[in-house]
């Protein structure tokens, strides 16, 4: 093992040799901040769409309306074919309780948790016919609720339930087990809206992945550079160290320090140049759109000055130990 003199030693070295090729390293700094920042505009703006796709899963509602005494009085079926409810009188409407399913709002509570048990789905709210009237009501242009005074006396309402999914790439098929209920009817959603969500969700996934694996890239070619200039500049001095013995891991250390201090030397910079540039991104978003639905940056700093420090120092071990370990099996 090294001593520790040693390591305390090559490591100085390495810091000076930051210093020695300073151009060099201003330059890969330069481009590594670059990288970083454009890294870091990925994620928040990956960040604020999955929070503006968020506000519009939980819009996208699916409605379940239940075969109740409404549905039995207004839709369009026959009514009595239950042959061992024969029995049963029919009210003055003709309906009899064999001709519907959820006779009382204990058993549409009932059906709300059969529905609830189904894997994909968020939540489930009871909606009334009353509740679902005044939703109706409330959704009419102004003057327009004066036209169905009607409602008022009489309400075609069924009951229903409010349900929100948890990933909208399983829409169709948790709507398909839904159905599949004894005592649903019809479900109202809006599908299209389902898959452009998903659609969104999946590009930016993809493109965040291209983004970051080209960027690290990117990042290991300048750091390699960097090491590259560094290492002729001193390849007398390794000759005379190998020829004295000086092991591979000797030689390695003072080049892998470089390479990580110039990573988080970056690093830093980045994270404090990309909050001037997100705050006024956001200061200008917020005065024009009006809005306050954006992701703050302080929720996210911590987060990203991890993935810069990560890739900084990443960058500089794999790139410094690619260019040494090269160097030093020609030699």
């Amino acid at each position: 093992l090294m001593k520790l003199s040693s390591v305390k030693y090559l490591t100085t070295e390495g810091v000076k040799n930051v210093w020695v090729n300073r151009l060099m390293s201003l330059a890969s700094i330069g481009v590594l901040v670059a990288c970083m920042v454009i890294i870091g505009l990925a994620v928040l703006i990956s960040e604020n769409v999955n929070l503006a796709v968020g506000n519009l899963e939980k819009q996208n509602v699916v409605m379940a309306y239940m075969k109740d005494y409404n549905w039995a009085l207004y839709s369009e079926k026959e009514t009595g074919d239950t042959a061992s409810e024969d029995a049963q009188q029919p009210d003055q409407n003709g309906i009899k309780q064999s001709d519907y399913f959820i006779h009382n709002e204990q058993e549409a509570m009932a059906l709300c948790e059969e529905i609830e048990k189904i894997p994909n789905v968020a939540s489930v709210t009871f909606v009334s016919s009353e509740e679902g009237l005044e939703t109706v009501k409330g959704s009419m242009l102004e003057g327009q609720e004066e036209y169905f005074s009607f409602l008022n006396e009489e309400n075609p309402m069924s009951c229903a339930a409010k349900i929100t999914m948890t990933d909208m790439s399983l829409f169709d098929q948790t709507v398909n087990k839904i159905k599949e209920l004894e005592g649903i009817d019809a479900i109202q959603s809006q599908s299209d809206l389902a898959e452009t969500i998903a659609a969104i969700k999946n590009g930016i996934g993809v493109a965040g992945f291209w983004i970051i694996g080209i960027l690290m890239l990117i990042s290991l070619v300048i750091v390699s550079n960097t090491i590259r200039v560094t290492m002729y500049n001193r390849k007398l001095e390794i000759s005379i160290m190998k020829a004295v013995g000086a092991t591979d891991a000797f030689v390695r250390l003072p080049f892998v320090v470089e390479g990580m201090l110039i990573g988080v030397i970056s690093a830093l910079i980045a994270e404090g140049l990309l909050y001037f540039c997100y705050r006024v991104a956001t200061e200008t978003i917020v005065s024009t759109l009006r809005t306050e639905d954006i992701v703050k940056f302080g929720d996210m700093a911590w987060i990203l000055l991890g993935i810069f420090v990560g890739i900084g120092i990443l960058a500089g071990i794999i790139g410094s130990l690619f260019m040494i370990s090269k160097y030093l099996r020609r030699e």
